[in-house]
């Protein structure tokens, strides 16, 4: 099998998408090939680039320089201050980081962060975020996102909603899929022939016997039941404030939970700076750090690469799976 090629897509190019990938380059040039698309003027100064024309270029150059699939930007670049100009070619991007991952051309993309903001009211972008955009470019019945690092996996059903619309959104058909991309995928890309999963309640103390909410008794449990009846190992609902730490985590390989917060707050507590952000049900591999543009330390030079070589070693070893 040939060594796997990733592509990294700029991002937000004012936040600290050039840095980090630049910086991730350096790491791992001699262990991944990897190409860059995006204006070459918005990566940092210094930076070594080989502008290329086709990926199959790539593998040959990136121990000596950062390959670049060159893609011009409207309007130049200030640290910290996203350009609305440059909506566009932002959302463009990770088109086509998409087409080639789904021509074959690369094994796998992995995502600089975006500001969702300035892509709505830049170029009028009708997606909540990346996982929402990759399932309508790749066609994808729906996409999951999971965050993963060596501490933990979590799963959140629901993404990028207001928590009051959590409820309403929260549906069987819903759960019920979510728990079986996780499953499918933990086997087919992370290698884990059984996968252990865990599902955590919408209410407080998984609704304490619907004395604070009814969901788990009504439909969450028997749900979860029929689930483990038909051949998983899959337990719950269980309170969200007991199924992470040590102990517990222990004894899962993945964590289903209910909303963005109650899923992410605990990976980035325990390991901000190695969390992955992987999205499952695909039929390509996409993986992103799990943090955003920083827009307060664009330009610095400090920005931690940490979650951006993670991302790149886990789609790396994803490709080879």
């Amino acid at each position: 099998m040939s060594a796997p090629l990733i592509a990294i897509s700029c991002g937000e190019p004012a936040g600290v998408g050039p840095e980090i990938a630049a910086k991730a380059w350096a790491a791992l040039r001699d262990d991944i090939s990897m190409l860059w698309i995006g204006d070459p003027r918005h990566l940092p100064e210094g930076t070594p680039v080989s502008e290329i024309s086709a990926p199959q270029q790539a593998a040959s150059l990136c121990g000596d320089a950062l390959p670049v699939l060159r893609h011009d930007f409207a309007a130049p670049v200030r640290p910290g201050v996203p350009d609305l100009q440059n909506a566009s070619g932002v959302i463009d991007v990770i088109a086509r980081a998409v087409d080639l991952a789904r021509s074959g051309a690369v094994s796998a993309i992995c995502t600089a962060p975006i500001h969702k903001k300035v892509l709505i009211d830049g170029a009028g972008f009708a997606y909540p975020g990346h996982t929402e955009y990759l399932e309508a470019l790749t066609d994808a019945p729906r996409a999951v996102m999971m965050l993963a690092s060596d501490a933990l996996r979590v799963i959140p059903t629901t993404i990028h909603i207001a928590l009051e619309d959590v409820p309403g959104a929260l549906t069987p058909d819903l759960l019920r899929h979510t728990i079986e991309i996780a499953a499918h995928d933990l086997k087919a890309q992370f290698g884990i022939p059984a996968p252990r999963l865990v599902v955590a309640g919408l209410n407080p103390h998984a609704g304490e016997g619907g004395a604070m909410g009814r969901q788990e008794l009504d439909w969450i449990a028997p749900l979860v039941a029929d689930m483990a009846a038909e051949g998983l190992d899959i337990t719950g609902p269980w309170p969200g404030d007991t199924l992470f730490h040590a102990s517990a985590r222990s004894r899962y390989d993945a964590a289903i939970c209910m909303y963005h917060d109650q899923a992410l707050i605990p990976i980035k507590t325990l390991d901000f700076d190695r969390g992955v952000n992987v999205t499952l049900g695909l039929p390509i591999i996409r993986t992103s750090p799990d943090h955003g543009t920083a827009f307060d330390i664009a330009g610095q030079g400090v920005a931690n690469p940490t979650s951006m070589i993670e991302a790149m070693r886990l789609a790396a070893r994803m490709a080879t799976s």
